[in-house]
């Protein structure tokens, strides 16, 4: 009696999954769109959030510039001998973020 019982669970549960998967696969084949249609207006959004990033990336340049200046002056007024290398890196990470925020602007051929 018991092993009816899971034999009809077992055909039940395999009718289910069979009539899932079969209204999954015709409802994507119903609402599939055209991949050229979507890659144009990933396209075209990437392309709005371009000029905010390169926005984001002059103000966190900006921010470094001034932690870098204040830490600069610390280590100078301190009499530190490495005082010029800590300058340098700090300058060359500010200069780094616009270089590469002006080069991807003109690189992608945003305006």
């Amino acid at each position: 009696m018991k092993m009816k019982m899971i034999d009809r669970f077992g055909k039940r549960l395999l009718q289910r999954s069979v009539m899932t998967a079969v209204s999954v696969m015709v409802t994507v084949c119903v609402y599939a769109q055209d991949g050229k249609a979507g890659i144009q207006e990933a396209n075209t959004k990437v392309r709005g959030y371009f000029d905010v990033g390169c926005d984001l990336m002059y103000a966190v340049g900006a921010i470094l510039g001034l932690i870098g200046a204040v830490r600069v002056y610390q280590k100078w007024s301190n009499g530190h001998p490495d005082t010029g290398s800590t300058a340098a890196a700090w300058f060359g990470s500010c200069v780094f973020l616009v270089v590469v925020a002006t080069v991807l602007k003109s690189f992608f051929g945003i305006n």
